[in-house]
Order: structure tokens, then C-alpha cells, then sequence
């Protein structure tokens, strides 16, 4: 899949859109309702949230975390008590979230929060905007209460420009969220962060629409668990 183009990649993204919406759930930011993820464009987002940081960092990156997290203490979940421990944490960020033009989608165990660049950063920036820090304190906020999970934090840009300027906005601007949380109290261990640069669209960058939804950082939130 890695040498797929990005364009390809986008419109199978879309093609999957009515197969992953019996299984993910998003609230829209600005209602706080629940909607299914074919419902509209915004909910592609959704749909296409949380794909790319498996890709990106690489599985064997994401259990050595779990192992050294486990090595150094932190409790892991049992395979029964997953379920309703991401559960009672997805109920708390979508109340945190609602209005702030962050999507909340949980796919499988995973939780994922869609944040656009466009309410985050400046453009071409990777100086967060002042009146976004308390959405990131209500994820910390979170992140501090539940701390049986790991948080994986990718940026990604749209296709306009360098690619490589791309690449290292995308990284900046991951850090930058990564660096937030840990200022208020989420360890460092817990978190990762990746680049995705423009090689991960969730949309078409063949429209202003499709490539602001492609300019986003996503964190993603998985469960630490036992085996």
C-alpha cells in the first residue's frame, strides 16, 4: 500500500467510506451529534482518521512502547476490561470536544481525535494558536485519568509546496501537541508522534475542501493491554 499513489490511496479512502460506517461512529464538531461516517464529507474525515500512524511509525514501534510501559509499571488492561475502559474515556472527550471543531471517530479499541490545522496552527506554522489550548488541556485532562493507554500523535499536510518542507511541518506541528500534553502532566513515554507529511490524504487535493481536511493532526489514543 506504501507505493500507492496519494491520489489512488484518497479515492479508495472514499470507496470504503460506506464499509467502515457500521463500525465508526463521529460527532460532528460543531453539533456534538453522532453520526454515521457516510453522512457527509466532514465524516470522511472521520473514516480516513487514524489510518496512517500504523504506517507511518510501524507496528513494532507501537509494542516496543507497550513493552517498556508495561517494564516500568503501568498497569495493562485485561481483554474484558477494554471495552468499557475506552468507552467511558470516548463518552468524556466527545462531551470535552463538542464545539470545538475536533472529531471524535472510535474505530475498533482505538480513539481518534481529528484536529484541523486550520483551528491549531497558523498557516505554514507550527506554533499552536492560543485559543486552542484549552481543547488540548480537556485531552489532557483525559489522557491524565485514563493512563492505561498509549497516544500516538502524526501530522500530515496537504500537497501544496515542497515535500519535504511538508514532512518537517508535519513532524513540528505533531510535536508541538506532543509537547503541550506533556506540559500538562501526560507522560512521555506514553506518547509517539510521526510525520505523515502529504503522503497520507484522507481527501482529494484537488479541492481547497479536500485539502483542508488533509491538513490535520491526529492523536490517536490506544489501549495498553495485557499479552
Amino acid at each position: 500500500m506504501s507505493n500507492v499513489n496519494p491520489t489512488v490511496r484518497a479515492a479508495l479512502a472514499a470507496a470504503c467510506v460506506a464499509t467502515l460506517a457500521v463500525g465508526c461512529q463521529t460527532t460532528d464538531p460543531y453539533t456534538g451529534q453522532q453520526k454515521t461516517t457516510s453522512a457527509t464529507f466532514g465524516a470522511l474525515m472521520g473514516a480516513g482518521a487514524g489510518a496512517a500512524i500504523g504506517m507511518i511509525s510501524g507496528r513494532d514501534a507501537k509494542q516496543r512502547r507497550h513493552r517498556a510501559l508495561v517494564g516500568a509499571g503501568v498497569g495493562a488492561l485485561s481483554g474484558g476490561a477494554v471495552g468499557a475502559y475506552m468507552d467511558n474515556q470516548e463518552n468524556e472527550l466527545r462531551q470535552l470536544m463538542r464545539d470545538s471543531g475536533v472529531t471524535v471517530t472510535r474505530k475498533g479499541e482505538d480513539i481518534i481525535l481529528n484536529m484541523p490545522g486550520n483551528i491549531t496552527f497558523r498557516t505554514g506554522s507550527a506554533d499552536l494558536n492560543a485559543q486552542f489550548f484549552k481543547v488540548l488541556d480537556g485531552v489532557a485532562q483525559v489522557a491524565r485519568k485514563y493512563d492505561k493507554t498509549i497516544i500516538e500523535i502524526a501530522g500530515h499536510t496537504d500537497n501544496v509546496g515542497d515535500a519535504n518542507f511538508n514532512k518537517q511541518l508535519s513532524q513540528r506541528r505533531a510535536s508541538a501537541v506532543a509537547q503541550y500534553l506533556q506540559s500538562r502532566g501526560v507522560g512521555e513515554p506514553r506518547i509517539m508522534t510521526a510525520a505523515g507529511g502529504e503522503e497520507h490524504p484522507i481527501a482529494s487535493n484537488s479541492t481547497e475542501q479536500g485539502r483542508a481536511a488533509n491538513r490535520r493532526v491526529e492523536v490517536t489514543l490506544a489501549p495498553l493491554k495485557e499479552g
